[in-house]
């Protein structure tokens, strides 16, 4: 992530009005240290099972943010301290979780930026269940592998090509 991509707000994105936009309805809360990240998206797709976020988080993330579509799962977390751990050292740019995360205010302190629904006490399952690298749809957005993601304060915004 650039220095430049940080400074770049989602309200002037959306003010460039370029036609491949696709804007979050603002059900999400920022849980990360940071509120403002972007980069290339990678998605998965898991309901109530973590074992493939956990093993995706522990690739090299090289400034990309993980989609996950978790279902909108407000049963368990699927994201905690080890694994945002471990995604900061891998250099991922941050999550963005349809579902729960755990460890919040151990999350709150790591340099990784992470919009999910709310916090959950509880751990998911592992079964190994899961999807990577499809299509995913929440929250009025469809998500492809290798759109460009802009996270900040205001939002979320995708689009198909960086636009800084």
């Amino acid at each position: 992530m650039t220095q430049a991509s940080l400074d770049v707000k989602t309200a002037d994105l959306c003010d460039l009005d370029h036609p491949s936009t696709r804007v979050c309805e603002p059900v999400f809360r920022d849980f990360g240290g940071l509120t403002r990240f972007s980069g290339q998206v990678v998605t998965l797709k898991c309901f109530e099972d973590n074992s493939l976020i956990k093993s995706t988080l522990a690739e090299p993330g090289m400034g990309r943010v993980l989609v996950v579509d978790a279902g909108g799962s407000l049963r368990c977390a699927m994201l905690g301290d080890l694994i945002g751990a471990s995604a900061v050292a891998q250099g991922w740019a941050g999550v963005v979780l349809y579902g729960c995360v755990r460890d919040s205010r151990d999350l709150a302190t790591m340099p990784l930026g992470i919009k999910a629904l709310a916090a959950h006490p509880r751990k998911s399952l592992k079964r190994g269940e899961g999807q990577r690298d499809i299509a995913i749809g929440f929250a009025g957005v469809e998500f492809k592998p290798g759109d460009q993601i802009y996270c900040d304060e205001d939002g979320i915004l995708v689009v198909d090509v960086p636009l800084v």
